[in-house]
């Protein structure tokens, strides 16, 4: 059974077309000789004769009859056009509105992001779930909103989170009328503030008593600072003054529960020493007391939780992450400072969540107690998800909390605890004996920012209670679901429910679209499959017609225009056969259908098969067998030329290279561009033969058959270039002028060879980059190390490499190193050292100035346009030096016995160290300037490297100790290797010359985790003491290599201590609200009609 298994591994591959073109070649030549074209000779020429194809995965182009690979198979698709997947068909539509639509009607909406609004969303939030303060602002009057731009806006947001079929609202217009930016983050506490500042002024226009003091009726309460004399025990006068707040700011730093910043809120503190109060009864200043008592209590009370503190070392601000516990109910009873013999008891009904590390960035959210379902919701901008019946998610009988990014904080100070990412909730007994509940749940969280607790009215206590102003004001809860669902006002109405029309009518257009769009598709689909399925011509007999394919493609796959078959007709308007891989033949029946629906054309059928084209492409194929013919002939005798095998008869020139390049290149059926040309190498600028010496004038002589092939082909290429094409016979004279030209050239080429020769011999250790020795004796003279460098390298070229620039000449030179001003050298003198009983110039591959001998400087002279008398005298005279200075340094030199005996003659005045004195003087004043200009250049760099080594010991390894003391040139090569060491670390690290100490050891601490105050920064030997100065000051360049070592004294703690949340080198005011609507005094009235646009 597995012998009868069909083969299936060339099932795709094309076959060869040897045979098929060697039968169509004989066609033509057939077609050729008797003159007459036959229907078999149509059917072979057009390929009509090969069968129907099936089941290949691609359309082949070289068979008319084959209709695969148009459309994909039933079960596929394609990535565009007609047979895209009708997923990827729908979404091409655009977005379904219907998505955007809320899940169920008890589901809150959230607002859209602008980019940074989160805080403002968050807080609009809270304030919207709220039922008293929602009701207060639709009852507002329609013409105090026209006069409100502000209040207008956010009853508009408020209808629209409570009406809207929406599951987001759009917050720009609101947010644009408070002219807040998009792009920066604030704190949600000081816009909450801001907000109920101006949205007092805003209803204090109202003439409904509801909405007038709304905002002061639900937040605001009273507190005192007193302040009590330990002595007579009398308060101070201020503290009988009664001040407003709207929410309690706690401190978090070191406290774990909302009890314990109550307490730290009320704490009493002493007044003593220096702090003492001057009591005004005692007369003196005595010892007191001073507290915060809290005097009345708001509906709904707001707890700030200071989690952002300052740091003064870094004037910047760092976030707390400490966990934090509170209760779900609050009992403030006893924090009341007259007491209260009843209950008051509060419910959490919102958590403010602020997630990230930073102060000044993260994200804020919200989570939010439905006061009518009890059910707790999380507003994340657009997102909102319902958290059951806890605020961190879960129900009644699983604490578990819902996710946050705050890692997951500990806490054991209640009872049985469930933490999960960052929030966990507790279950601890209640503190007040006369509580229905027998417990009171408690949650942590490391990132609530601001805590919302609504009063509760008890069943025994009155459903009103007195304010600080004496208003009654109905409690916030009991509320009916009726009532939280109570419809809104005429004018507020009217703009929600045409909002909602338009929606609708959106998703309703849409799914109108999506239907005709697939609906029209899936007909295109039918169409296509069944005139794909009638396409192929059965018999040769019957009638048939001719289409484009690409045509025929673009109609399988998208919706195109009428029939277009002028890409396959030839010149006499016939179906060309040279576009036989380019059409489809189709039946009948198929043209049929397809050309009653599109039209076009032109019709091109069996009989339209183009005769004449056939009789020129078989002339074609006639010529260009014979071209091929005489080509091969031709190349045998091309290569018996240029293997020097001379035939009898007239011979000719043509070029050597251009003949090799003919030979091998392909035969093919007509001349080329390559033909081209065959003695325009030959050829001088003077019309004659160019010389055989001259550069790539190699020739060779070729039979006169050979070469009248060649200007044959050469002149059918390119007819206008007869230069290319010159005729040389085997007796052409080479031009006369070029031949002198050449021997000139060539004598100036001998001569030059001969001066080059001479300067390496007349200066031998120059041209060798050899120093020489110095005698005291005798005379030198300095060159610029520049100019010998431009001079070696020209002397020292030859060959290929005999394109080295000549130097500059001497005398130019040597005015180049003069001041103008004081006629004296620009450059200081070499130094030079003893070694090895001579003297040498120090460091000549560096120095500016390299010294030269005085016969060395007179032959420079003769040769370089050079003034003997001009040049640099360079005279060596010594100082009695130090024993220290007599050698140089060790660096320089190592110390033996020798050197000690050596020293010892020095210290009796018997050696002296060299000193080279220049004729004219060094003019200390212009280089003084010059680099003084050029050190600040260097100083003032940006965005350059320098690398810092972590030394792990008290002293550095000797290699970086001394590339770390060592000046760093910026032009100098450095090594790129990197040498490993066990005792050292490196780090290379961007800076600027403007970049502090302070900075440079911040990205230290980084890269390193050395604390700042733990790290010794050294230069070389140097330490660099100080944070306040930058790189530039100590001369610390780019390239630099500096040391550090870590001291271990101070403890290691982390960097986000020292770091603000921006960028080191980036001082970032903290604008806050400055320039908006709400730190602004204008009147809310006097903002332009343009806020309702």
């Amino acid at each position: 059974m597995g012998n009868n298994r069909p083969t299936t591994r060339s099932k795709n591959k094309r076959s060869r077309n040897d045979d098929n073109a060697e039968a169509t070649a004989e066609t033509f030549r057939r077609i050729l000789s008797t003159g007459q074209v036959t229907e078999d000779d149509i059917n072979q020429l057009y390929m009509v004769w090969k069968p129907i194809c099936q089941g290949c995965r691609v359309n082949t182009k070289d068979n008319p009859n084959c209709f695969c690979g148009l459309i994909p198979p039933p079960s596929g698709s394609r990535k565009s056009g007609l047979w895209q997947k009708t997923s990827e068909i729908v979404h091409s539509l655009g977005p379904d509105p219907s998505k955007d639509l809320r899940l169920s009607p008890d589901s809150p909406a959230g607002l859209t992001n602008l980019g940074a609004t989160c805080y403002a969303n968050s807080i609009l939030q809270c304030l919207y779930m709220n039922r008293s303060f929602r009701e207060g602002v639709f009852s507002v009057e329609p013409e105090v909103l026209r006069q409100q731009p502000v209040l207008d806006r956010l009853a508009r947001l408020f209808a629209q989170l409570h009406s809207s079929k929406m599951a987001f609202v759009d917050s720009a217009p609101f947010i644009q009328t408070l002219e807040l930016d998009n792009g920066v983050q604030q704190d949600s506490h000081e816009f909450l503030t801001l907000l109920f500042s101006l949205l007092e002024r805003c209803l204090s226009q109202s003439k409904v008593l509801k909405s007038r003091t709304i905002v002061q009726d639900l937040f605001r309460g009273g507190v005192s600072h007193v302040t009590t004399c330990s002595k007579c025990g009398k308060e101070s006068e201020a503290s009988a003054k009664i001040e407003d707040f709207y929410e309690l700011e706690l401190n978090v730093k070191g406290l774990k529960t909302l009890d314990e910043s109550l307490d730290d809120y009320l704490s009493i503190e002493e007044l003593q020493g220096d702090n003492q109060y001057y009591c005004c009864s005692c007369a003196t200043r005595v010892n007191a007391t001073r507290s915060i008592k809290l005097r009345s209590l708001p509906a709904v009370l707001n707890f700030q939780l200071k989690r952002c503190v300052f740091l003064p070392n870094t004037t910047t601000k760092k976030k707390i992450t400490s966990a934090f516990c509170f209760p779900g109910q609050l009992n403030m009873a006893c924090r009341l400072s007259e007491g209260s013999q009843s209950e008051l008891l509060y419910d959490l009904s919102a958590v403010l969540i602020h997630k990230g590390a930073a102060v000044n960035s993260g994200h804020y959210i919200a989570h939010i107690k439905d006061e009518s379902t009890e059910q707790w919701w999380e507003f994340d901008d657009e997102l909102v998800s319902n958290l059951g019946q806890q605020p961190f998610g879960g129900n009644s009988s699983n604490s578990a909390a819902k996710s946050s990014p705050a890692e997951p904080v500990e806490f054991s100070s209640y009872g049985k605890t469930d933490v999960k990412d960052g929030h966990d909730t507790d279950t601890a007994q209640s503190n007040s004996d006369s509580s229905s509940n027998n417990h009171v749940k408690s949650f942590s969280s490391s990132d609530a920012y601001m805590l919302m607790y609504v009063r509760r009215s008890s069943k025994n206590s009155s459903d009103w209670h007195d304010n600080s102003d004496g208003q009654k004001l109905e409690t916030v809860t009991n509320i009916s679901a009726a009532q939280l669902n109570s419809p809104l006002p005429p004018h507020l109405s009217e703009e929600v429910e045409l909002f909602n029309a338009e929606n609708v009518n959106s998703c309703k257009e849409y799914k109108l679209k999506k239907e005709c769009e697939i609906n029209r598709i899936t007909e295109r689909r039918q169409e296509v499959r069944s005139i794909l399925s009638e396409a192929a011509a059965q018999s040769l007999d019957k009638q048939y017609f001719w289409i484009s394919s690409e045509w025929l493609r673009h109609w399988a796959d998208s919706i195109v225009s009428s029939i277009d078959n002028t890409p396959i007709q030839c010149v006499h308007g016939k179906v060309s056969v040279a576009k036989v891989s380019s059409m489809k033949r189709l039946s009948a029946e198929a043209w049929t259908m397809i050309f009653s629906k599109y039209n076009g054309g032109p019709t091109l059928c069996k009989d339209d098969c183009c005769k004449d084209c056939l009789f020129e492409v078989a002339r074609t194929m006639a010529n260009a067998d014979n071209y091929r013919d005489q080509r091969m002939l031709m190349r045998d005798i091309a290569e018996a030329a240029l293997s020097g095998e001379c035939r009898d008869g007239e011979l000719y020139f043509v070029s050597k290279s251009w003949l090799h390049q003919w030979v091998r290149r392909k035969i093919i059926d007509s001349p080329c561009e390559g033909d081209a040309g065959p003695t325009a190498s030959i050829r001088c600028p003077h019309g004659g033969l160019l010389p055989e010496q001259a550069t790539g004038a190699k020739r060779v002589l070729v039979p006169e058959a050979l070469w009248q092939f060649l200007h044959k082909s050469a002149m059918t290429v390119k007819p206008d270039d007869a230069e290319g094409c010159s005729t040389f016979s085997s007796d052409s004279e080479p031009c006369a002028q070029c031949s002198i030209e050449l021997t000139e050239v060539a004598t100036l080429e001998d001569s030059l060879r001969e001066f080059k020769f001479r300067e390496r011999q007349c200066h031998e250790r120059l041209a060798m980059n050899r120093s020489i020795s110095i005698n005291p004796c005798s005379r030198y003279y300095l060159l610029p190390s520049s100019w010998l460098s431009k001079w070696r390298s020209y002397i020292n070229a030859t060959g290929k490499n005999n394109a080295a620039t000549e130097p500059e000449t001497l005398c130019s030179i040597i005015n180049s190193l003069m001041c103008e001003k004081h006629s004296k050298l620009l450059e200081r003198p070499p130094d030079v050292i003893y070694k090895r009983g001579v003297i040498l110039q120090k460091a000549p591959s560096t120095d500016a100035l390299t010294i030269i001998a005085e016969d060395d400087w007179k032959q420079f002279s003769e040769d370089w346009g050079g003034v003997e008398a001009k040049g640099i005298l360079a005279e060596i005279a010594s100082n009695i030096c130090s024993e220290e200075e007599l050698f140089g340094s060790c660096e320089e030199m190592p110390i033996s016995e020798d050197h000690i005996y050596m020293n010892n003659e020095a210290i009796n005045g018997e050696s002296r160290r060299p000193i080279i004195r220049t004729t004219p003087e060094v003019c200390e004043e212009c280089i003084g300037e010059r680099e003084s200009c050029e050190l600040m250049q260097k100083l003032n760099y940006s965005n350059e490297e320098i690398c810092v080594c972590f030394v792990r010991g008290k002293e550095p390894p000797k290699s970086i100790l001394e590339a770390s003391g060592n000046v760093m040139d910026p032009s100098r090569r450095t090594s790129k290797r990197s040498r490993k060491s066990t005792s050292t670390n490196s780090k290379k690290l961007s800076v600027s010359g403007s970049t502090t100490v302070y900075q440079l050891k911040m990205m230290i601490w980084e890269s390193f985790g050395i604390v700042k105050e733990n790290q010794i920064l050294h230069k070389g030997s140097r330490t660099i003491e100080g944070e306040s100065a930058c790189l530039a000051d100590l001369n610390i360049f780019p390239g630099d290599i500096l040391w550090v070592t870590d001291s271990e004294i101070h403890e290691n703690r982390d960097i986000a201590d020292e770091l603000s949340d921006e960028k080191m080198d980036i001082e970032k005011l903290e604008e806050g609200f400055r320039g908006t609507l709400l730190a602004s005094n204008i009147s809310p009235q006097v903002v332009s009609e343009g806020c309702f646009n």
